[in-house]
C-alpha cells in the first residue's frame, strides 16, 4: 500500500505517490497557468486546477503500475489563501481563484485598516502591549495575547478575507446567490475536497484556516470580528477539520475504488511536519524564491512584537500546535538576479563555487530589497542596495555578498524567534531547492551559531502531507516513528569565532538602514 499526495503549487499542481520508506515510487506534474487580467491581479482557473489534479493522479498510478486499490490514503497540500467561491448545486465557480500574489484589494485593506471597529481595537490593544511590561500575567493569557496581536495587526491584499470580499461586491450575481444559500467559499484544498468528494465534503484543516485571515486562532473559530468588517457570510466557509483526519473519501467514479483522504495541510505548515519539526522550539527554513522560516511554539499561541505572523501549524490528536513564521521576499530571486539581472553567473548552481573562491566578500554587503523589506522590518518603501564597493571589488566579491545577504536575513528573523518565544534555537532543518546550496547553509550555521540540516527529500512539503495522510490510517502508527525516516543528507557545523560573526552581523545591520525608505 502507498500514500498518494496532491501538491496544489502557485505554478503546478503535483501528485506524489510515497512508500512506507518515504520513497518517492511515481510522480506526475502539470503547469497551472497564471492569469494576469489587470496590473497587479492575478488568477487561475479553479476548473483547470481541478481537471489537472485529476490528470496528475492518473497519470502518477499509471507510471507506477497501480490502480485505486493500493493507495491507503491521499493528502493534499496547497498554496496559501489562494480563495474561490462556487455554486454548490452546479459546482461551477463565479470567478476566478485569486491568488496570494494578487493586489488588487490594496485599497479596500487600507479602508478597513482605519475602520473604527479597528481603531478602537488597535488602540485596546496598545493598551494591553504597554502594560504587558508591567503586568506580565497579560502575556499569558489568549485574551491579553489576541489583544497585543491585534495592536500591529493591518489586512493583507493577500489574504482570503480580502479575496473573497472583492468577489462578493465585484462579480455580478455573487452577493444575490450568497443571500440565497447557493455559493460556497473555501482554499484550494477546500474545493480539491469538494470536487473529490463529488460535493459531499465541504473542509479545510485548521493550519489553511489561519492562514485566510478570516480565522481566530485564540478561540479557534472563525472571526465575526473580520466577516462582519468585510460583510463576509459566515454560511460560505468551510467546516475546519484536525489535519489528519476524515475528509471523505474520492467519488467511485474519478480513480475506480474510493480512497479516503485523511490528511490536508498548507505548504509551509507541512513542510514543517515533514522535517518532524514536533517540538517547540523546532525550526525549519525552507529556502526556494523567496525563504519561509516557521518555529514550533508548542500549543499555546505566541503572540509576536517583530510583526512575525502567529499560525496554527497542525492540528492532530484534539491538540493544536502553533507557529511563528517569518517570510523573506527575495533569496532564490536574488541568487536569480546574478544571472538575469546582473549577467554576471551563468546558472544558480555556479554561484556555490564561486562564493568559495574568495575568502570574503571584501567589505561588500549587498541587501536584496528589491520589492521592499519583510520580516521583521516591514518596509515597503525600502529598496536593494549594494555597499562597500572599492577598485578592489571583483563579481566574486558580489556574488558571495548576495549568498551571505540570505544568511543575515535569516539571522534577523531568528534572533525574533528567540525573542518572541523565549526558546532558544539549536538546530535548523533546512528544505526547498536553494538549500541545495553548501555555501548559503555552511553561512547561516556559522552566522546562527547552530547546526543546519539538510534532509536528502528537499520536498518537504509534500513529505508532510504524506505524513498526516498516513497518521490517520495507521499507515504510520506514531510521530515517533516519523523521525526515523527522516534521512538526513548533510550536517553544517558552525566554526566562526564570536567576535568575527558579530563584527560581520554589526555591518550588516547598519547595510539594511541604509535601504530604509528609499522608494
Amino acid at each position: 500500500m502507498y500514500i498518494l499526495v496532491i501538491d496544489a503549487g502557485t505554478t503546478g499542481i503535483r501528485s506524489i505517490i510515497f512508500d512506507k520508506e518515504t520513497a518517492i515510487v511515481s510522480q506526475a506534474y502539470e503547469e497551472i497557468p497564471q492569469l494576469y487580467p489587470e496590473p497587479g491581479w492575478c488568477e487561475q482557473d479553479p476548473v483547470v486546477i481541478w481537471k489537472k489534479c485529476v490528470t496528475v493522479i492518473k497519470q502518477s498510478l499509471e507510471k507506477a503500475g497501480l490502480s485505486s486499490r493500493d493507495v491507503a490514503a491521499i493528502g493534499i497540500t496547497n498554496q496559501r489563501s489562494t480563495s474561490l467561491l462556487w455554486d454548490k448545486k452546479t459546482g461551477i465557480p463565479v470567478y476566478n481563484a485569486i491568488t496570494w500574489q494578487d493586489t488588487r484589494t490594496a485599497h479596500l485593506c487600507k479602508k478597513k485598516d482605519k475602520a473604527f471597529k479597528m481603531r478602537v481595537f488597535r488602540g485596546v490593544g496598545s493598551a494591553a502591549n504597554s502594560l504587558s511590561g508591567v503586568v506580565k500575567s497579560i502575556r499569558k493569557t489568549r485574551t491579553g495575547k489576541l489583544l497585543m496581536t491585534v495592536s500591529d495587526l493591518s489586512f493583507s491584499p493577500a489574504t482570503s478575507l480580502a479575496h473573497i470580499a472583492w468577489i462578493l461586491s465585484n462579480v455580478k450575481g455573487a452577493r444575490e446567490k450568497t443571500e440565497n444559500g447557493d455559493l460556497l467559499a473555501g482554499t484550494v484544498d477546500t474545493w480539491l475536497i469538494w470536487n473529490l468528494t463529488k460535493g459531499k465534503v465541504h473542509a479545510t484543516d485548521y493550519s489553511n484556516a489561519s492562514a485566510t485571515n478570516m480565522f481566530d486562532t485564540f478561540s479557534l473559530k472563525w472571526s465575526t470580528l473580520f466577516l462582519g468588517l468585510f460583510d463576509i457570510p459566515l454560511s460560505l466557509l468551510p467546516e475546519v477539520r484536525e489535519s489528519s483526519g476524515n475528509f471523505g473519501e474520492t467519488d467511485p467514479g474519478l480513480f475506480g475504488t474510493p480512497i479516503p483522504i485523511t490528511g490536508t495541510c498548507a505548504d509551509q505548515q507541512a513542510a514543517l511536519f515533514g522535517e518532524t519539526c514536533f517540538n517547540p522550539g523546532d525550526v525549519k527554513c525552507t529556502h526556494g524564491t523567496g525563504t519561509f522560516i516557521d518555529m514550533n511554539v508548542g500549543q499555546e499561541p505566541v503572540t509576536s512584537s517583530h510583526k512575525l505572523v502567529p499560525l496554527i501549524a497542525w492540528c492532530l490528536d484534539n491538540k493544536v500546535t502553533y507557529m511563528l513564521e517569518g517570510y523573506l521576499g527575495a533569496t532564490g530571486s536574488a541568487v536569480q538576479w546574478l544571472c538575469d539581472g546582473l549577467q554576471i553567473v551563468g546558472t544558480p548552481s555556479e554561484t556555490d563555487g564561486i562564493a568559495c573562491s574568495v575568502d570574503d566578500t571584501g567589505g561588500v554587503y549587498v541587501v536584496p530589497a528589491f520589492q521592499g523589506l519583510t520580516s521583521p522590518y516591514w518596509d515597503p518603501l525600502a529598496r536593494g542596495i549594494v555597499v562597500g564597493l572599492t577598485r578592489g571589488t571583483r563579481k566574486e566579491h558580489v556574488v558571495r555578498a548576495t549568498l551571505e545577504a540570505i544568511a543575515y536575513c535569516c539571522r534577523d528573523i531568528m534572533v525574533s524567534m528567540e525573542e518572541d518565544s523565549g526558546v532558544a534555537i539549536k538546530t535548523i532543518k533546512a528544505d526547498g531547492n536553494a538549500s541545495s546550496n553548501n555555501f548559503v547553509l555552511q553561512f547561516m550555521a556559522d552566522l546562527l551559531d547552530v547546526e543546519i540540516e539538510r534532509p536528502v527529500l528537499l520536498e518537504s512539503t509534500a513529505l508532510g502531507a504524506a505524513f498526516l495522510a498516513g497518521l490517520s490510517v495507521k499507515y504510520w502508527k506514531s510521530q515517533e516513528e516519523l523521525k526515523k525516516y527522516r534521512k538526513v543528507d548533510s550536517r553544517f557545523h558552525p566554526v566562526m569565532d564570536h567576535a568575527e560573526r558579530e563584527k560581520l552581523y554589526g555591518k550588516w545591520k547598519k547595510a539594511v538602514k541604509r535601504s530604509f525608505d528609499w522608494a
